[in-house]
């Protein structure tokens, strides 16, 4: 299968073969070692102050964001939340269920968020801004610039979910003031799903030590500590964590985040120019570089996603229930793709039309 989803992304014969070994015993000195490594490269890569922490969590994406709210936010809070599609949402229902007071700025779907509906919210008493700054339901990248710049205004603690943007789009922990950021081992970095990534920085480590979390798996403060051995309280995915290692050095040695965002935008542009021969539209003007969003100019009959699947071996993402009829799937730049693996993708358009199917 040629993979174009949104993650998993297609893995490298390199990461393959380490999931193909025997998983090893891991509270030693060399897996220690391992997850200190990683950790370093993880604070180079998002350009994270030398006092930041990043936490190896066993969970999705999802984990990532839950334990977040739940170790760095308490009732005293009151945090700000784009809500543009199915991910914003979901950190507004994470906010409820644990009883951290919110609002959300409603984007529709698809949509920019812009500098007027940002500032509606200046001078609110908010104490911290939550944002998927690649709103994977619809592929639209907010303005992380114009969002830093209204937290520093506001002093607000800002938290990126870049769960689908890191190594796609630009990030600089530091330059843009960021204090948490998730990602997730299935997206750019082209390995299985089963660890969620949160890099910390000293403001948000002072927040963890400071708050109680009512958890025993989802403990930060327990991780912290236990991450300066380089180790994890509990047993993590730990095969993962070794192709996180082989990857994360990958990245380094071939130029780090800038050289891999580089090689993700030009795969998407390639793609871009590529689907403007067939009677779809590209109509989102802030999409991130992870994905592509296809809209046809009028409602198909067939079911593009599913031909592409079961007839030609490729995969493409579906849309989301919450999307517009007219949606037909979306195109993934990240993992281990190239321009000739887009070709394929079109060609395989190509004969779907000449079939007469659209």
């Amino acid at each position: 299968m040629l993979n174009f989803a949104l993650g998993p992304v297609m893995s490298s014969d390199l990461i393959l073969n380490i999931g193909a070994q025997q998983t090893p015993y891991f509270r030693t000195p060399e897996f220690s070692k391992i997850n200190l490594e990683n950790e370093q490269l993880m604070k180079e890569l998002v350009f994270a102050d030398e006092d930041a922490r990043a936490i190896f969590l066993t969970g999705s994406g999802t984990s990532g964001m839950e334990s977040t709210v739940m170790n760095v936010f308490n009732e005293n809070d009151k945090v700000l939340i784009v809500n543009g599609g199915g991910f914003g949402q979901r950190f507004v229902d994470l906010c409820e269920l644990h009883n951290i007071p919110c609002d959300d700025i409603k984007v529709d779907f698809g949509s920019c968020l812009t500098k007027e509906m940002l500032y509606e919210y200046d001078n609110e008493d908010y104490t911290a801004f939550i944002v998927n700054i690649c709103e994977t339901s619809s592929g639209v990248h907010y303005d992380i610039d114009m969002i830093s710049d209204f937290c520093e205004k506001n002093n607000l603690l800002l938290v990126v979910d870049a769960v689908s943007s890191f190594l796609a789009d630009y990030i600089n922990m530091v330059d843009h003031k960021v204090d948490v950021i998730i990602t997730g081992s299935q997206k750019a970095l082209a390995c299985p799903p089963g660890i969620a990534i949160i890099v910390l920085s000293p403001k948000a480590i002072e927040r963890v030590n400071n708050n109680t979390c009512k958890s025993m798996y989802f403990d930060f403060e327990d991780m912290l500590i236990n991450g300066v051995r380089g180790q994890t309280p509990y047993t993590p995915a730990i095969t993962i964590i070794l192709q996180l290692n082989a990857r994360l050095k990958q990245i380094k040695d071939d130029g780090g985040s800038e050289a891999e965002i580089k090689r993700i935008s030009d795969l998407a542009c390639d793609f871009r120019t590529k689907i403007e021969q067939f009677p779809f539209e590209v109509r989102c003007k802030c999409l991130s570089n992870a994905v592509t969003t296809v809209h046809s100019k009028e409602i198909l009959d067939v079911n593009l996603v599913e031909i592409l699947k079961n007839e030609y071996d490729i995969w493409v993402s579906t849309a989301r229930d919450d999307l517009s009829k007219d949606m037909i799937f979306r195109v993934g730049h990240m993992g281990d793709l190239t321009s000739e693996d887009n070709d394929k993708l079109i060609d395989a358009l190509k004969d779907i039309q000449k079939r007469g199917l659209f």
